[in-house]
């Protein structure tokens, strides 16, 4: 689904990234793990379309997309990739349902389109009783729900995830774990997820290992 070929990316005299190849492939969860400084959220950065290797390509569902003029890069990332930080990024003055729906009207999606979608996902993350709550009146583990119910709205090929529990408690961590799993069953979702948690890596499918740039092994 994913096609990463020879990518490299300096940040001036520092090479992050030095010829990376990788393949992802629909439907499955894959982790990248490495020390911090290896090139892990680069890389990710780039497989998202947010930033430009400096060589190299990524094909995603075929489409080569360095091809893409920023306007069509702009309206294929909206609607073909989810994001998801380790710190929700959700809009304070905006409640769950709103939030959610946000993406889904960059998409040109209708009210009626976007609320209908946002509601469906915010049920499937058992936050039904929350949809009016603005994020200040939301737990950690459930802004983060709301935060992967926003990146799943417009129903991306792939979401992307950086260190999404990072900032979690034990608890609130094991249930996002579970919730991925369980998104890609039911769903068909493919994630790609960077991490530090041993935990969260040792289930997924494949874990990519990442060193000083390099892919160390899978």
């Amino acid at each position: 689904m994913i096609e990463v070929r020879n990518i490299r990316k300096s940040f001036g005299s520092l090479e992050v990234l030095k010829g990376i190849d990788l393949d992802i492939r629909r439907g499955e969860v894959v982790s990248i793990v490495g020390p911090s400084g290896a090139g892990k959220t680069t890389l990710l950065q780039i497989m998202g379309t947010l930033d430009k290797p400096d060589s190299g390509s990524v094909v995603f569902d075929g489409v080569p997309v360095e091809r893409l003029g920023r306007k069509e890069l702009s309206e294929f990332r909206n609607r073909r990739v989810g994001f998801v930080f380790q710190f929700h990024q959700l809009l304070p003055e905006f409640t769950a349902l709103e939030n959610v729906m946000i993406p889904a009207f960059i998409a040109h999606a209708s009210m009626r389109e976007a609320q209908a979608r946002a509601r469906e996902l915010l049920e499937f993350m058992g936050l039904s009783d929350r949809v009016a709550h603005k994020p200040n009146e939301l737990s950690g583990g459930e802004k983060q729900r709301v935060a992967v119910a926003r990146a799943l709205v417009n129903r991306p090929s792939v979401v992307l995830a950086d260190e999404p529990s990072g900032s979690l408690d034990s608890r609130n961590k094991a249930e996002l774990h579970q919730l991925f799993f369980d998104l890609r069953d039911k769903l068909g979702q493919t994630f790609v997820i960077v991490t530090h948690d041993d935990g969260l890596a040792g289930l997924t499918d494949r874990t990519i290992h990442m060193r000083d740039g390099l892919i160390m092994d899978e």
